[in-house]
C-alpha cells in the first residue's frame, strides 16, 4: 500500500469515526468499527517504517498505539469503562515517554516546556477539580501528571539547543505536535466528560487525537 493510499484510508476511516459519534441506536455501529480501525491504520505506519538500526522507539510507539487502540474499545463502550480507558491511555503515554527520552537534552528547553507543561496542567486541574467524582480524583492527577511529562520531552526534544537536524530534527518535529495535540485532545475530553458537555465536542476530541497519533507516528526515525 502506497503511502499517499494509506493516508486517505486513515482520514476516510478517522471522519467515518466522527461521523458516527454522532450517531444514535443501531447507527452507532459505524464508530464502533471506524474508531479503533483509525488507531490501527495509523499504527500501521510505525509497523512498517523501516526504523534506524536498533532504535527501540519504533517499539515503544507501537506498543503505546496498541495500547491506545484498547483504550479507543474501553471508552466506546456501552457500559462505564472510563478508569480502564484511563489506564489504557496512561501506559499508552508511558510508551511514549521511553520513546522521547531518546535524545532529549537538559537546557532552557526543558525547563520551558516543563514550566509550561506544568501551567496548563494546573489550570485544568484547578478548574475541573470540583467537578470530578471523589473516586476518580487520584486517578485524574496522575494521568494528568503522566500526559504533563509525555509533552514536556516531546517539547524539549524538538525546542533543544543546538537544533537537532536531519532525521533526528524531523522526528523531534512530528513528535512535538503529536504531543501538543495529545494534550489539547485529553483536555477537550476532560471538560466534555466532567464539565456538562461542550458543543461539537466528538468533532474536536477526535480529529485533534487522530491528528496527535498520526504525527507521533510519522515521528519514528528512518534509515535512508
Amino acid at each position: 500500500m502506497s503511502p499517499r493510499l494509506r493516508d486517505v484510508l486513515i482520514l476516510i476511516a478517522a471522519v467515518a469515526a466522527i461521523i458516527g459519534a454522532g450517531l444514535e441506536g443501531d447507527a452507532r455501529w459505524l464508530h464502533w468499527l471506524a474508531k479503533p480501525l483509525t488507531t490501527l491504520l495509523i499504527a500501521s505506519i510505525v509497523w512498517r517504517a523501516t526504523p534506524l538500526a536498533g532504535s527501540g522507539y519504533r517499539r515503544a510507539v507501537l506498543a503505546g498505539m496498541l495500547l491506545s487502540c484498547i483504550g479507543d474499545i474501553a471508552l466506546m463502550l456501552p457500559v462505564d469503562a472510563f478508569v480502564p480507558g484511563l489506564l489504557a491511555f496512561l501506559l499508552a503515554h508511558v510508551c511514549y515517554i521511553v520513546a522521547f527520552r531518546a535524545g532529549w537534552r537538559s537546557g532552557r528547553s526543558l525547563w520551558a516546556a516543563a514550566g509550561l507543561l506544568a501551567l496548563f496542567a494546573g489550570a485544568n486541574l484547578n478548574g475541573l477539580w470540583p467537578l470530578l467524582p471523589a473516586d476518580l480524583r487520584v486517578p485524574v492527577e496522575v494521568y494528568v501528571a503522566v500526559l504533563a511529562l509525555m509533552a514536556t520531552l516531546a517539547l524539549a526534544r524538538a525546542g533543544a539547543w543546538p537544533r537537532p537536524t536531519g532525521e533526528e530534527g524531523r522526528s523531534a518535529r512530528w513528535a512535538a505536535w503529536g504531543a501538543a495535540l495529545f494534550v489539547v485532545s485529553d483536555s477537550v475530553l476532560a471538560w466534555d466528560r466532567f464539565g456538562g458537555g461542550l458543543p461539537l465536542a466528538a468533532l474536536c476530541i477526535l480529529a485533534t487525537y487522530y491528528a496527535a497519533q498520526y504525527c507521533i507516528a510519522r515521528s519514528v526515525p528512518r534509515s535512508a
